[in-house]
Order: C-alpha cells, then sequence, then structure tokens
C-alpha cells in the first residue's frame, strides 16, 4: 500500500475545504487534500453572505471568483401576501462586507478547486476516506481511489470539510440529533426565459406560503436560477402522493402567488432532488489531531444562507489553529475553536428557530419600519454574528421574541 505524508489532510474540496487548504498552503504547511466527486457537481447552497467574503479574500480566493461575474447579492427579500420586507447589506450595523454573491454551486466550487491546485495545493478528485486512526494528534488515513485502489496519508492533523459526506462523524461515532425541528427541501434550476430587467429579476427572494413553509428564489448571472420549497418534512411528504420530487415541486411553485405566472411552468433543468430532515448537529467540534468545519460538523437551515458562513469561518479558523499546534504551540482548541464556533452558531439558531415560530416574521414586515432593529438584523443575515456590539447578537436569545411580543400586544391593545 502506497503511503504519503504531508503536514494537514484536507477531507473535501468544497469551500470550506479550499479556504483551509489554500491558506495553509500560503502559509507554508503540506497539505493533501482529498474529495470523493469528481468537480464540477451539483451542490445546493447557492446564496452567500458578506462574512464568506473576508475568508475568500484572506485565503488568496477572492480575485480569481470575481473573475467569474456572479450575480451580485447586495441583499435579501422576504414576501408575505402582499407584505414585501428588503434587506440591504449596505445598510447594516457595524463594519463589513456590503455585498456577496448568488452562485450556481458547481461552477463556483470548480472555479475555487481549481484555483488552488493552480497555488499548488496537491487536490486528490473521487478519492474516498475509508478508514482513520489517531496516534495521539498524528493520524493515518486510509483512502481509496476511483481504481480502488488503496493508500494511506499520514497527517499531524485532519481537517474534515466534507460537508454532508460527514467523514469523521460517521467514522467516528461523533454524530447527534439537532435541536431543530425536522425540515426537508426540495430544489432544482429553471432556465429562466421569464426573468423581468432590473432587480426585480436579480434580487434572491423568499416567498413565505405558510408560516414554516416557504419557496426560494435565487437567480444567476448565467440566466438560470435556483428554485427550491422548505417546510416540515410532514408538509413536504404531502406535496406529492407518489413521492415524485418534481410533481411536489411543481405543486410546491403554483401554491406562489407570486412566483406561479413565471416559474409555474417551466422546465426543470435538472431532476429535483430532496433533502429530508437536513439539520445535523456532532458532539464534538474537535478531538486531539482533528477538527470539523462547515457541515461536517453543523448545518441549521438553508432559511439565512448561514451554511457556506459556518463553512468558511470554520475553515480558516481550523486552518489557523492548526498550523499553531503543529508549530509547537499549545492551543486551546475548547475556547478558541468550539466555544468561538459554537457562539455563532447559537446566534444563526435562534434567529432560525424564531422564523419558524413566526416571531421574526413579526419583526420583519411590522410597521412603520423601525430603521435601527432593522440594519441590527441585517447584520445578522449578513454573517457578522460574532459581533457582541450589536444587541441582535448579544442578546439573541431573547431580543425577538419579547419584541415580537410588544408588536402582538400592541396590536391587541389597538382592537
Amino acid at each position: 500500500m502506497d503511503n504519503e505524508v504531508v503536514d494537514v489532510l484536507v477531507i473535501g474540496a468544497g469551500p470550506s475545504g479550499c479556504v483551509s487548504s489554500a491558506w495553509l498552503h500560503n502559509n507554508g504547511l503540506k497539505v493533501k487534500v482529498v474529495e470523493k466527486t469528481r468537480f464540477p457537481r451539483f451542490v445546493i447552497g447557492e446564496s452567500l453572505i458578506p462574512r464568506v467574503m473576508d475568508h475568500f479574500d484572506e485565503a488568496g480566493l477572492l480575485e480569481a471568483l470575481k473573475k467569474q461575474n456572479f450575480e451580485i447579492k447586495p441583499g435579501a427579500r422576504f414576501i408575505r401576501g402582499e407584505e414585501v420586507c428588503v434587506f440591504d447589506f449596505s445598510d447594516k450595523f457595524g463594519e463589513g462586507w456590503d455585498w456577496t454573491w448568488q452562485v450556481p454551486r458547481a461552477d463556483f466550487d470548480n472555479v475555487m478547486a481549481q484555483e488552488i491546485i493552480r497555488k499548488g495545493v496537491d487536490l486528490e478528485f473521487e478519492s474516498e476516506v475509508t478508514a482513520i486512526r489517531f496516534i495521539g494528534s498524528n493520524s493515518i488515513t486510509t483512502v481509496k481511489d476511483k481504481n480502488g485502489e488503496s493508500k494511506e496519508i499520514q497527517a499531524k492533523f485532519v481537517i474534515d470539510s466534507s460537508g454532508y459526506g460527514r467523514v469523521l462523524p460517521r467514522l467516528l461515532d461523533l454524530e447527534k440529533p439537532s435541536t431543530l425541528e425536522p425540515h426537508s427541501s426540495i430544489f432544482t434550476h429553471v432556465k429562466d426565459t421569464t426573468r423581468v430587467p432590473g432587480q426585480e429579476g436579480t434580487l434572491i427572494s423568499f416567498d413565505i406560503l405558510e408560516t414554516e413553509v416557504w419557496l426560494w428564489v435565487i437567480p444567476f448571472s448565467n440566466g438560470n436560477t435556483s428554485v427550491g420549497i422548505v417546510g416540515p418534512t410532514e408538509y413536504i411528504d404531502q406535496l406529492s402522493a407518489t413521492g415524485n420530487t418534481a410533481e411536489a415541486l411543481r405543486n410546491a411553485i403554483n401554491k406562489s402567488d407570486y412566483y406561479r405566472e413565471r416559474y409555474g411552468d417551466l422546465e426543470f433543468l435538472v431532476e429535483p432532488r430532496r433533502l429530508t430532515n437536513y439539520s445535523c448537529a456532532v458532539k464534538q467540534l474537535y478531538g486531539e489531531g482533528y477538527a470539523l468545519t462547515g457541515n461536517a460538523a453543523e448545518f441549521l437551515d438553508p432559511v439565512f444562507s448561514s451554511g457556506m458562513a459556518f463553512a468558511t469561518e470554520s475553515g480558516m479558523l481550523a486552518a489557523k489553529l492548526a498550523k499553531r499546534q503543529i508549530e509547537g504551540e499549545m492551543v486551546n482548541w475548547e475556547r478558541d475553536y468550539s466555544d468561538y464556533i459554537l457562539s455563532g452558531v447559537r446566534v444563526f439558531s435562534t434567529y432560525v428557530k424564531e422564523w419558524y415560530t413566526g416571531n421574526l416574521q413579526t419583526l420583519f414586515f411590522h410597521q412603520p419600519e423601525n430603521p435601527d432593529i432593522k440594519r441590527k438584523i441585517c447584520a445578522v443575515l449578513a454573517g457578522y454574528v460574532w459581533n457582541k456590539d450589536n444587541p441582535f447578537v448579544k442578546k439573541h436569545d431573547h431580543v425577538i421574541r419579547n419584541l415580537a411580543y410588544m408588536i402582538e400586544s400592541e396590536k391587541e391593545i389597538k382592537l
């Protein structure tokens, strides 16, 4: 059996894996990336938030991405019947990027993967991790290639950026149930032949069909648009008696007063895919010799597009801490990694939960708008969930619920 020796083994070549491996390579470490699939490949998670731009910039990937002319995302629109709430990332609390992208992930991920290869990172596609054993913080990972040949990779540290593959959680028995209610989604791409000019045709939108059910519309610069339905798993199950994903998604689109005419009859470019009970969690985010990043650790919900932000935030931080550890520094992974990442997860978890209770929707659509409150919520939606100067971060566990209660109480008094 062949044997390779590296400083860091990165499992997965998605955004988290590319950010971490690019940064490590740029800082002089020998990195190996193994990716189970062949790029380009269809994957969901096409709406980014501004915080990710910091990571692409620091990893040296930003300029390559800018050249692709992906659709600019300046904010997001939420629709509920005739009510509309638009968040503008340029009008938010605190510092940070004012825009990001809406991207077909097959193209987006492939650009990053090819860029890290161009930089000199050793990236091996169609190679699957089948086993791993640790000797202190050192590890020996068994990898099987597309021809069925196996080899071992010795590493001083392993970063698991395997996304929904969740390699180390499966191999090390780290998985645990999410605290979020079970939701599912069905999604596809359409050729957007009915796209209207201007912002109306390009702005990412969330059409709320019921309190816990919403349709996403994410236009791309290539003329295609991602369309998906999200709701409680029981609701999604009932969209098609036979479980046909195309029928289910078509039925969901036709429930939308806003998008029925625009997308109801358009041909699906790919057979609609389904993710069932997609939220997930782990018992721990790190161990001796490894760290979990992105969806390999925690996935909350697609409603606020937080997945990519946590992927790149954790990928960058894991890379920096791994370098320090390899160079002999004592690293407090509990404080500097787990506590930090989970503090952001908790903020977004609150927003997801309060979205589905309806409390956050109450704040979104309340009239007249409170510009100060809206700016602070906008900063959270932009991904700046570690800024404790923002009371909607610091007091996330009760501020939304309390404000929604006040608004509803005022309505009752007026009645």
